[in-house]
């Protein structure tokens, strides 16, 4: 093997040839021909890329390999490893979009020769582009002549790849491969959120020219960021802070500067003169270790000096103190740093002096550690004549229980990790900081009058509420301007869940009444679904054949989920579980590929778990994008009944020699189910009766749904008095 040459692993295999992990290994036995080990460990070995596929192609199967699928296999084996390699991918194309003539004649030479050439063109573009390597913290170090020899055919790949669909893009999808196979390296702030901050700052008249971010990450905040001049980032990865320099020159205009800086934020500040229109901070959470002992007399302790349990209060005074006067910023917090007693000075000089302008709380899911309900929270930092506010926005964006309508299984709650609605949740944020900001005293969408603070409503409401009126508003979540002398006690608890009352359950009390008449009549459905008496008969000895037999013979097509973007609702494995409707989303950013669209009659069965669960693909469920984890059978309807599948995929003997078992999780291989050789005729027999054994459990799940409405409201009702004992 040629020193040097890309390695690729058996799940590296299994992609490039659109198979299963298991097949890959039946391989490794089954043909001595197999190439061999040449890296990696006993239980984790690496093959050669170019011989796994010259045997894929002489076994028939891979035609070609795609280009995609290459470079990123050249890239994830690179001898020196894939951050440097995605750091040369992306230097080189930032070379392609800024001159791409240049790039021509350098890619004209033989690879030795352009090595060095490619390295001394780099140099000078990254001097323009980032200033010069003599500039402390420079995020991107140019490339020498025998650190690019061996990245040479990948970056010849990258270049072939980005003439197809874009520079950025093709630095999108390399750069969101990697993160996607290391997650646990990565704390990464999704795009829903990282829009919704961005929103935020730009919202009420404020001009967010030039918006630094303190702790950059992959740059998520301030590549959503519209029509910036500058973007200043700072982060203590070298590598993270590489690769976000590079997204952003990539992402950025031409005209907008890139200043990005390795290094401590807080105990080396790059920028330590920038007043910046905006900031934008994902900061690390939960720090002992962030110089509390060295900073003890920092000027940028203006409201306080933290302890040492309150990283996240020092995070937001570095914040405040990069802002210009009137400047804007939003800072992610755990919630905990909105109560916790060691920060109430802090936090009570924050909203005397009106830095604090609103604390939301954001679903469970809505980003890192996904089970717990982050806040944003709003500053701005006083001066230039700015009065300080007497209220606080307080926003939960908590969605309150909706029943399904009648007939129908209620959808699943959207909170949880991909299952987000945040079109919803934006919206919620937008209008209620929009309405509170443009006066300043609270201004608020939403109907009814009265005296006392504004209630800021979310999507829509009827009428206004202004002043001093109060006003409810429809939707998702709900806010309120909460005047500071309200909040300044012994605890100083900002917690919006603390002030605003909790979503009604099953829409409020006076909805109980019509939550308990749906119970009734699905009570009374569920009788006349019962299945009718069983008749017992001797086990049948049927001639069985398998999925993959199947799938090769052309009755089925069997596909997987979990990759694409765009904006189609993606039916997730939660659905399936919960027979609910699409729940998630395509990521913006995701990688550009066609998701895989699901149609009426299609079998959907999960990977994971080892449940006996399979769904048949409705008309109002088709045209979801399917999701990770998920397995598709789309069988010919001439040879094939869909509900005849689906209930043999689901008996318990089937799936169990189905399974394979791993240490932490169960696996199902699909191809291995197994289905009787049946007539049509008599496979619609079966099928009738097991859609109605569906129609059956759905409508014993519907009733066990309203029946948790119910009981929840009323424990709400009596504890609140809304509702009277009798």
């Amino acid at each position: 093997m040629p020193e040097n040459a890309t390695e690729v692993t058996a799940a590296g295999i299994a992609r490039l040839a659109g198979v299963g992990r298991a097949a890959v290994s039946n391989w490794r036995r089954r043909h001595a021909d197999f190439p061999k080990p040449v890296g990696g460990t006993e239980t984790s070995p690496s093959f050669a890329l170019s011989e796994v596929e010259q045997w894929l192609r002489d076994q028939g199967k891979l035609a070609e390999v795609p280009l995609r699928e290459r470079v990123w296999q050249q890239l994830a084996g690179h001898p020196e490893g894939p951050v440097p390699a995605l750091v040369h991918a992306g230097c080189v194309l930032l070379l392609l979009r800024t001159s791409p003539a240049a790039w021509r004649e350098i890619a004209a030479v033989a690879d030795e020769p352009m090595a060095g050439v490619l390295s001394l063109a780099l140099d000078d573009l990254l001097t323009t582009r980032f200033g010069p390597a003599s500039e402390a913290g420079r995020a991107v170090r140019a490339p020498g002549r025998a650190e690019l020899l061996p990245s040479v055919p990948l970056l010849r790949g990258v270049a072939e790849l980005a003439a197809e669909g874009g520079a950025p893009e093709t630095f999108e999808f390399l750069l969101g491969r990697q993160l996607d196979a290391n997650p646990r390296q990565y704390t990464l702030t999704p795009s829903g959120l990282a829009g919704l901050m961005a929103a935020l700052v730009e919202t009420g008249g404020q001009s967010a020219r030039t918006v630094l971010d303190p702790a950059a990450g992959t740059g998520a905040l301030l590549r959503a960021v519209t029509g910036p001049t500058a973007l200043y980032a700072q982060e203590s990865d070298p590598d993270l802070a590489a690769l976000t320099a590079l997204r952003l020159a990539l992402h950025a205009d031409t005209g907008c500067a890139v200043v990005a800086r390795t290094g401590d934020t807080l105990r080396a500040d790059a920028f330590p003169r920038l007043a910046a229109d905006a900031v934008l901070c994902h900061p690390p959470f939960n720090e002992r270790n962030w110089g509390h002992d060295e900073l003890a007399y920092d000027p940028r302790w203006e409201y306080g000096f933290p302890a040492r349990t309150e990283s996240e209060l020092a995070w937001v005074q570095h914040a405040l103190a990069h802002l210009r006067e009137g400047g804007t910023a939003v800072l992610l917090m755990p919630p905990a740093a909105a109560s916790r007693r060691s920060g109430r000075r802090i936090r009570a000089d924050l909203l005397r002096r009106g830095a604090l302008r609103a604390v939301i709380a954001l679903p469970a899911g809505a980003a890192p550690p996904y089970g717990i309900p982050l806040h944003l929270w709003v500053l701005r930092r006083p001066g230039n004549g700015l009065h300080p506010s007497p209220e606080l926005l307080l926003v939960d964006t908590a969605e309150p229980a909706e029943p399904a309508p009648a007939g129908a299984v209620s959808a699943a709650p959207s909170g949880g990790r991909d299952r987000l609605d945040w079109q919803a949740v934006h919206s919620t944020v937008l209008d209620a900081w929009r309405s509170f900001d443009g006066t300043g005293t609270g201004t608020g969408t939403g109907t009814g009058t009265g005296t006392g603070p504004v209630d800021t409503g979310a999507e829509a409401g009827t009428g206004t509420g202004t002043g001093t009126g109060a006003g409810t508003g429809t939707g998702r979540g709900a806010g309120r301007a909460v005047p500071v002398i309200e909040l300044l006690d012994d605890d100083v608890d900002l917690a919006p869940a603390r002030h605003l009352p909790p979503p009604a359950a099953a829409g409020g009390p006076a909805e109980l009444v019509g939550v308990r008449q749906r119970l009734t009549e699905t009570l009374g459905l569920t009788g006349t679904l019962t299945p009718p008496a069983v008749t017992l008969s001797a086990p049948a000895h049927w001639p069985l054949t398998t999925v993959g037999e199947l799938a090769r013979a052309g009755a089925l097509q069997l596909r997987t989920g979990g990759s694409g973007t765009g904006p189609t609702p993606v039916l997730t494995e939660h659905d399936v579980l919960g027979a609910t409707a699409p729940s998630g989303s395509l990521p913006a950013d995701g990688p550009p590929e066609e998701p895989v669209l699901v149609e009426a009659g299609d079998v959907v069965v999960p990977v994971l778990g080892g449940g006996s669960v399979a769904r048949v693909v409705d008309g109002a469920t088709a045209g979801a994008a399917l999701g990770r984890n998920l397995q598709l059978l789309r069988p010919d309807p001439a040879a094939l009944d869909p509900w005849f599948i689906a209930g043999f995929l689901r008996g318990t003997a089937n799936n169990r020699q189905a399974s394979s078992y791993a240490s932490t999780a169960t696996r199902l291989d699909a191809r291995r189910l197994q289905l009787p050789r049946l007539p049509l005729a008599e496979q619609r027999r079966y099928g009738d009766r097991f859609r109605a054994l569906a129609e059956f459990e759905d409508a014993l799940r519907l009733a066990g749904r309203l029946g948790g409405q119910l009981i929840q409201g009323m424990y709400d009702g009596l504890t609140d008095g809304t509702v009277r004992p009798e």
